[in-house]
């Protein structure tokens, strides 16, 4: 397997420094080999202190503990990488950054929100097809080991429905759902796949609950908390039996089960995840915001 040169866009999450030692630490105890991260420019949105406020630390840690290369663009990057991890935490500079390095022909992930339209969604798919790029977007939550093991055994039977809860701060720049009800929305479409048809919202100060119904009658749920349980879960139906997905019951990191996909889509081009799903996750949080607004329910 060869030793890929991996790069990274956006240096304000700490999903990067997550990432880089599970690559670059050999005696990281869920060590991922294949790739190592060599280069990185920093980024950040000065209109989002959880962005711009956390660059330098970032930053700083990667040159320091693991000698990565800091350069002045996004283009650098791609130019000095064999693949990229666009980690920018704010999805509405995705499709920008996107557009500046899809044409370099390195496998492309996108951490979530992979945008925060379904128009730019659809823009980056569109590009990476024109460019034969395997192009990925995923919360980590997706591979928590809880979750594949369940969805793994179909001993009870088929997938007839699932519920799914976690917290659900509301950050302005990364609105509704973007910020922390995605991880749950992953979930979900994780456990149903593609194909939701509406998307009904009911929010008060405290809680969200949405509800999805799928074109085959299935129904799905989740609940977004912002007082009380902060921890993630849910339960996946199936014909014979109800199964909990406790996804703390295993040490296994989700960046760790994440990165092992992405490593596998860097090294054989085979993307995980149909691209159509991706793009349904992201309409499926724009209509659950349309319908956190209007209280109505929103056909996607």
């Amino acid at each position: 397997m060869k030793e890929l040169k991996v790069g990274i866009i956006g240096l304000d999450t700490s999903h990067v420094v997550a990432f880089t030692g599970l690559l670059n630490d050999k005696n990281h105890e869920y060590h991922i080999p294949g790739g190592k991260v060599l280069v990185a420019y920093p980024g950040g949105s000065p209109d989002f202190e959880l962005s711009i406020g956390r660059v330098k630390g970032f930053t700083e840690e990667l040159q320091t503990k693991y000698g990565v290369e800091i350069v002045d663009s996004v283009e650098a990057v791609a130019e000095a990488s064999d693949a990229i991890l666009l980690e920018s935490v704010d999805g509405r500079v995705h499709l920008e950054q996107f557009k500046k390095i899809v044409g370099y022909g390195k496998p492309i992930f996108v951490d979530k929100p992979f945008a925060v339209q379904s128009a730019h969604v659809r823009e980056m798919i569109e590009l990476a097809r024109q460019h034969n790029i395997p192009l990925m977007s995923s919360s980590a939550l997706r591979y928590a080991e809880a979750l594949q093991e369940v969805l793994a055994d179909d001993a009870k039977g088929e997938i007839i429905g699932a519920d799914f809860y976690g917290p659900m701060a509301i950050e302005p720049t990364q609105p509704g759902l973007f910020w922390y009800g995605i991880h749950t929305v992953e979930m979900l479409f994780a456990a149903l796949g593609k194909g939701c048809v509406q998307v009904t919202a009911t929010t008060n100060d405290d809680h969200d609950l949405i509800v999805g119904v799928w074109e085959d009658g299935r129904i799905g749920t989740i609940r977004g908390n912002r007082s009380g349980n902060s921890q993630f879960g849910g339960v996946v139906h199936r014909k014979q039996g109800t199964q909990f997905v406790d996804v703390y019951s295993h040490k296994k990191p989700y960046f760790a089960s994440l990165l092992e996909e992405v490593m596998k889509m860097f090294q054989e081009g085979s993307v995980p995840i149909d691209l159509e799903e991706s793009y349904e996750v992201i309409r499926f949080i724009e209509a659950a915001n349309e319908s956190r607004e209007t209280g109505k329910t929103v056909k996607l």
